[in-house]
């Protein structure tokens, strides 16, 4: 979770907005930002995260929200032909492609709990203004 989060604080990828300098309406369509843990299957744990959009749904259409990826299919079929070509494949990661993304649209992301806890150790001074916490006591930013 560190490493994902610290792709975020790296990249900059996060325009930080105290919650007083934000209306009503910009908090209530916020994305909550997720993470998913998975156990690869050399045993190590990976984490994802990633803005949940379903509350985007109200006032979005879908196909100004979604990404554009290739099926599971499609892919299977491009290897198949390649292999029966013989041809010469080259595999690429990009870590963290989607903070590479211009974005157009002004987005607002609301990290939660223990997310905020871990990124606040990245630069404890620079977040520390940002955070706050709801009705449970959770810490938010």
């Amino acid at each position: 979770m560190l490493k994902e989060l610290n792709q975020l604080h790296g990249k900059k990828a996060l325009l930080l907005l105290r919650r007083e300098d934000m209306s009503h309406e910009q908090r209530k369509r916020a994305l909550h930002y997720l993470m998913f843990l998975k156990e690869k299957r050399d045993g190590t744990i990976k984490a994802r995260g990633c803005a949940g959009g379903r509350s985007q749904q109200e006032y979005t259409t879908k196909s100004d929200t979604s990404s554009p990826t290739v099926s599971m299919e499609s892919m299977m079929m491009s290897c198949t032909i390649d292999a029966k070509e013989n041809r010469y494949m080259g595999v690429a990661d990009i870590p963290g492609t989607f903070l590479h993304t211009d974005m157009e649209d002004e987005i607002h992301m609301l990290l939660e709990g223990k997310i905020t806890e871990l990124i606040i150790k990245h630069d404890p001074k620079l977040y520390h203004k940002y955070i706050w916490e709801n009705e449970k006591g959770k810490p938010m930013l």
